[in-house]
């Protein structure tokens, strides 16, 4: 387990809202616009066995694949970084794919982002208040989008990495969960939980912010919306429908996740800090796991560089 980090500067507090597992606020994303992030390296690509294995790619990405991503880069790279926010929100966020493109050599990289089932037809949050059976069918259908988007660039020989950030990383450790670990060749998973604290799910389904005290004790934010609204309340069933489920469990027939990279604060104050069952669950499968001393946003920005280096090879730019 390491906890060394990577210096990264950001030029703007960070927020204290913690609903619905949300991670990013426009406060946050400000504050990341400082961040510089790498470049992916470059293999030596002259090799007789390297051009071998170069994959056969379309000119353009196909256009029933466009009408499910959000992307920057290079339509053609042989190296695809799916990217996951957290919220849930009702709207597809392009703000991380724009960020990494804009402080990345894409070159060779695809930066792409996937619908979910309340972003691609967001009436389904309103009106009226769904059940958290109607959560779970949606995430289903958020977690067949994000497969199908994946097999797409897989198929095609590319390599695909995938970076669950917050509720992203519910919806990444699902994914695992029904589509094996090979479904993408590496995974950065960043302030997520395995088995999350079961009143933080409840409250959540009941409309109720629910957050952690020096990352371990469950308590109700004060000071709350008392009637967040139909669509906030649907968007912590949404939230909820990934959250109750107990990944050290689902994940336990996979007996190796050395691909995949988890990095979590230790005083997380939106999702608590992993426990030491969960911790000893990762390591008993070769997790990289790397933790901080921080709270939920703490830990993003003092491990982003790293959890990318060490995860799929991104490098800060110098």
């Amino acid at each position: 387990m390491k906890n060394n980090s990577c210096s990264i500067t950001v030029a703007s507090s960070k927020t204290a809202k913690l609903s619905r597992f949300h991670f990013f606020t426009n406060t946050i994303l400000i504050a990341f616009l400082s961040i510089i992030l790498g470049s992916c390296a470059n293999d030596d690509d002259n090799s007789p066995a390297k051009k071998e294995q170069q994959p056969v790619i379309s000119n353009e990405i196909s256009e029933e694949i466009k009408e499910l991503i959000y992307f920057k880069g290079n339509e053609k790279a042989s190296k695809v970084l799916v990217t996951i926010q957290g919220g849930p929100s009702p709207e597809l966020p392009p703000d991380i794919v724009n960020l990494i493109a804009e402080n990345t050599n894409i070159e060779d990289l695809l930066i792409i982002t996937v619908h979910q089932a309340q972003t691609m037809n967001p009436t389904i949050l309103e009106g009226e208040n769904i059940t958290l059976d109607q959560a779970v069918a949606f995430n289903a259908e958020s977690i067949e989008m994000l497969y199908k988007v994946i097999r797409y660039f897989k198929d095609q020989g590319r390599t695909v990495d995938v970076f669950g950030i917050s509720f992203g990383a519910f919806v990444t450790q699902e994914l695992i969960s029904k589509k094996g670990i090979d479904a993408a060749d590496n995974y950065l998973i960043m302030t997520g939980r395995l088995d999350l604290n079961e009143m933080i799910w409840q409250w959540a389904l009941e409309g109720i912010e629910g957050a952690f005290e020096n990352g371990v004790t469950p308590i109700i934010v004060e000071d709350q919306d008392p009637d967040p609204g139909v669509v906030e309340r649907n968007l912590g069933k949404i939230s909820a429908g990934f959250a109750m489920n107990r990944y050290t469990q689902l994940l336990t027939t996979i007996e190796d996740l050395s691909n995949v990279t988890y990095i979590y604060g230790e005083t997380d104050e939106a999702l608590g800090s992993l426990t030491p069952e969960e911790i000893q669950f990762l390591e008993s499968r070769n997790t990289n796991i790397i933790v901080g001393n921080g709270g939920h946003d703490d830990t993003f920005f003092e491990f982003l560089a790293q959890g990318l280096n060490e995860a799929f090879g991104i490098e800060q730019l110098q």
